[in-house]
């Protein structure tokens, strides 16, 4: 469910050089509208939600996987998709917030930090039930839709169980290709209705969830948190896998009470990988430009996205 990467883009420039400036404000448009005729109980806490610097990577999945295999204009079903994405990734990330104790995000208080935990939560099953609703009878995204909602909540309870365990780079793929290459993969299949993307779409979400990591350990996240809870509660992130092959770093990131100089320990092993991790996140960009190339019509749109996502662990 990562997002921090998100927090030092340029969204306008991402959006331009993908060329989706239109849809984009078409969606923001959507969004504003839809929070406006919310229940009056909800539409305060929905409103701090949406208008939190989203940087819309998922959306823009949907867009490029349909432009690349149809070209021409975004159909209205591929907008829903893209408007109902962007609820379930909000979803996400609330739930997120609140399993990791996060006070803020990108900058501003999380929504369980503002309005309480039982106003998120119950906003969270607001925006799902509202979601199914947009979908209207469009029985392949409902039935998308459900299994990235399985897999999400599969993939945040695998990622718990694991913490604070001697893994390997193997298991961190496995891990994050649940957590945030789902929602990718959901996103592929949804722009590219033939279901033809939906490993390009995983691979992507893999690269993104990897440069989120790297990004985090560099510290460009700091507006958008996530890393520091991460080495807190001894979550697999692609340095830490890396950096865990040091049985005495490892022994220190399976404790299950760190001391403060047991964070700066891991902090510091974790940077110290950062080289090997952008060379692994390097051959993961390979694989999606190749898997790209397969199926695509006009893979120009899914290479762009490929870049943009690569330029996350730099910012």
């Amino acid at each position: 469910m990562t997002d921090a990467a998100e927090a030092g883009t340029d969204v306008a420039g991402v959006i331009d050089a993908l060329g989706f400036a239109d849809e984009m404000a078409q969606l923001r448009t959507r969004i504003a509208d839809w929070v406006a005729r919310c229940d009056p109980e909800m539409r305060e806490a929905l409103a701090w939600q949406f208008a939190s610097g989203a940087k819309y990577f998922r959306p823009l999945t949907i867009f490029a996987c349909h432009r690349a295999v149809i070209p021409g204009p975004i159909p209205a079903t591929v907008m829903t998709a893209a408007l109902v994405v962007e609820f379930f990734h909000n979803v996400s990330l609330i739930i997120d917030d609140i399993v990791d104790r996060s006070p803020t995000r990108r900058g501003r208080a999380t929504l369980h930090t503002r309005f309480g935990e039982l106003t998120a939560l119950m906003a969270s099953g607001y925006i799902v039930a509202d979601g199914y609703v947009q979908l209207g009878g469009d029985l392949q995204a409902i039935a998308l839709f459900s299994e990235l909602l399985k897999r999400l909540g599969v993939a945040e309870c695998m990622q718990w169980r694991l913490r604070r365990q001697m893994l390997g780079v193997e298991d961190w793929r496995r891990i994050a290709g649940e957590d945030t290459g789902s929602m990718f993969e959901i996103c592929a299949c949804l722009g590219d209705r033939s279901l033809r993307l939906r490993r390009f779409g995983g691979l992507l979400g893999l690269l993104y969830h990897g440069c989120d990591d790297v990004g985090d350990v560099r510290g460009a996240a700091a507006l958008g948190g996530g890393g520091e809870e991460d080495v807190r509660d001894g979550i697999l992130t692609l340095p830490a896998s890396l950096a865990i092959r040091d049985p005495a770093i490892g022994a220190i990131f399976c404790k299950p009470d760190p001391t403060d100089d047991d964070l700066a320990t891991l902090a510091r092993a974790f940077a110290a990988q950062l080289p090997e991790a952008e060379a692994y996140l390097d051959r993961i960009e390979e694989e999606a430009r190749a898997e790209a190339r397969l199926f695509a019509v006009d893979p120009q749109p899914l290479l762009a996205l490929v870049s943009q996502t690569r330029q996350l662990s730099r910012r």
